[in-house]
């Protein structure tokens, strides 16, 4: 009786997720209500209030979800030297291919600014954190050019998946790489 719960419970939150990504294509977080999100998904609202207080929470755990996934598909590679930065760079690119319809979501100006901001974390944790500065530049000047090239970074992964991914990872890879690590001199 109870694995039956637990499947019930799996598939309701499924399709509330599932409903709410859907209205976040035309609408943004603020203007969506539970009662649209019951309509989409076929529920009714006392099922929705026990397992989420509010849409901000439905998408919260769904962003959660697709960080933790993200995280540990990229904590599979063990790219740790500055030179395999390219490799794991289109690792995140293929990645991001494969899940193109939620990411375009989660990256619209129709959710909140949690994403995008855990997105840069997890940019610099994997892409950024073996790059390497002039010893001559201090800790504050190499923090926002850090901030700089991740939330650009960031900016150059949502144009690609609005652009329908025009390239494939690995070229996306090489730009992004070559940008870092040269600049604009070494964007050809």
């Amino acid at each position: 009786m109870n694995s039956k719960m637990d499947r019930r419970k799996k598939y309701t939150r499924m399709v509330l997720k599932d409903s709410l990504l859907k209205l976040l294509q035309d609408k943004t977080i603020s203007s969506i209500t539970i009662k649209e999100i019951c309509e989409t998904a076929d529920i009714n609202r006392s099922t929705y209030y026990a397992h989420y207080a509010n849409q901000y929470e439905l998408l919260e755990e769904i962003e959660e979800e697709f960080i933790e996934d993200l995280t540990v598909t990229l904590g599979q590679y063990n790219f740790s030297k500055e030179e395999e930065a390219l490799q794991m760079t289109e690792k995140l690119f293929e990645y991001l291919a494969e899940k193109r319809g939620i990411c375009e979501t989660l990256l619209s100006e129709n959710t909140d600014m949690y994403f995008l901001k855990k997105g840069m974390v997890i940019t610099h944790e994997f892409i950024f954190k073996n790059w390497h500065t002039d010893d001559r530049i201090d800790q504050e000047t190499y923090d926002y050019i850090n901030m700089f090239m991740v939330s650009g970074s960031i900016h150059v992964i949502k144009n690609w998946l609005e652009n329908g991914m025009d390239k494939s990872p690995g070229e996306m890879a090489g730009i992004l790489h070559r940008f870092i690590n040269r600049g604009l001199s070494g964007v050809k």
